[in-house]
């Protein structure tokens, strides 16, 4: 009997997901199971929508509802959760070939994701000394700051302005969560981006962080030195390196 159900249950949801490659199961009616696709689409449709809403409406409506679709039948969710559909629907496209979708896309959907994931974010800061000494100590990168880079210049990225083709430069964006709950994105000069990462990939001095920059742009560590710890300085002014770890 168990076994019965749970092979009509399967049947019935490979066909809500999916009519054109899966017929409904025996003994019911077609017609009636598109009432709960058009149900389950619909919201997921709304939902995504509001997730993206600049991927809504640079696609267009019905290349909009397409992607939507194929998203639905296609892939299988690893989460139950409503807000972690965003991040799913990122990582469908990030895998997903096709040469007639945007080449933009992926990257536009992650720039749009990360709002919402640091909206939405309850992670916790690590212990630390705000007044800890960035050059000798360990720098601490909030988790509430991400260095992020794309080939698209994303956030001009909208219905009136869709190149084919991506730029020389890369662009360089900060994304963090402020002390009045709202995301903020802010443009990177490439020495920022590449210390934010180096702090956010590895826990070392500020001194050794800034003497490898220099190392990979061929600059005496001296000469550098100076540079970056204003830099480190400038970004705990804002909020976005704590001070240095305890412990």
């Amino acid at each position: 009997m168990a076994e019965t159900l749970n092979a009509q249950l399967l049947a019935m949801a490979h066909h809500v997901r999916d009519p054109a490659r899966h017929g409904p199961p025996p003994g019911l009616e077609a017609r009636r199971l598109a009432v709960y696709r058009q149900l389950f689409l619909g919201n997921l449709t709304s939902l995504l929508a509001g997730g993206f809403p600049v991927i809504h409406a640079s696609l267009g409506e019905g290349t909009w509802q397409d992607l939507v679709s194929r998203f639905y039948g296609e892939y299988r969710c690893r989460t139950p959760l409503f807000t972690q559909l965003a991040g799913e629907f990122v990582a469908w496209l990030g895998d997903l070939e096709d040469a007639a979708l945007p080449a933009w896309l992926a990257e536009l959907a992650h720039y749009e994701w990360v709002e919402s994931e640091l909206l939405l974010s309850d992670a916790t800061e690590c212990a630390h000394d705000p007044r800890g000494d960035l050059l000798d100590g360990v720098p601490l990168l909030s988790r509430l700051a991400w260095p992020l880079a794309y080939a698209w210049p994303v956030c001009d990225l909208g219905p009136g302005h869709l190149p084919e083709r991506a730029p020389n430069e890369p662009t360089l964006l900060l994304a963090r969560r402020g002390t009045d709950l709202k995301v903020h994105f802010s443009r990177l000069a490439p020495l920022a981006h590449a210390l934010l990462v180096s702090l956010q990939d590895s826990r070392r001095s500020g001194r050794e962080h800034i003497g490898e920059l220099a190392d990979a742009v061929g600059v005496e560590r001296e000469v550098l030195m100076p540079q970056g710890l204003a830099l480190l300085e400038s970004l705990r002014e804002q909020g976005v390196v704590l001070g240095t770890r305890s412990g």
